[in-house]
């Protein structure tokens, strides 16, 4: 089961090499935050805040652009899995013939890839991932 999460807040510090990026509940009040790096928090925060649209393509448009090629069509990000401290992502793609793709990805770059579109793509958190995070169950109870 997973839970959707729309993005909440970036962190952008220059006194350090990480980044922080909040996801929260769409309908419920747990959020979390992930680690990124520079380049991508500040993507991420150029296209939420304003119609950037940069001089020359970056790699996120880049693969929307190679997934629009290939006739499919992404249709959400989903944070899978968190193994030692690290999260682990896909983008779901469809393809013309109705196949579902899913394509490895950090976090960090498939919500960029979320944020390339207007409006930006579903985010997805899985239930345990949520919970392992939030240190809090669906229900609103401690996990254990």
């Amino acid at each position: 089961m997973s839970v959707e999460m729309q993005l909440a807040r970036i962190i952008i510090s220059e006194l350090t090499d990480n980044q922080v990026i909040y996801l929260k509940e769409v309908e419920g009040d747990r959020q979390f935050p992930i680690m990124i790096g520079i380049f991508e928090a500040t993507n991420i925060d150029r296209r939420v805040k304003q119609d950037y649209v940069p001089p020359r393509p970056l790699t996120h448009d880049l693969i929307v652009s190679v997934a629009e090629s290939l006739d499919a069509t992404i249709e959400r990000v989903v944070i899978s899995d968190l193994s030692e401290h690290t999260y682990f992502a896909q983008l779901h793609l469809k393809t013309r013939s109705g196949e579902s793709i899913e394509v490895d990805a950090r976090p960090s770059d498939a919500i960029a890839v979320a944020v390339t579109y207007d409006p930006p793509l579903p985010i997805f958190v899985s239930e345990d991932v949520l919970s392992d995070a939030t240190g809090t169950s669906i229900d609103g109870g401690e996990s254990i």
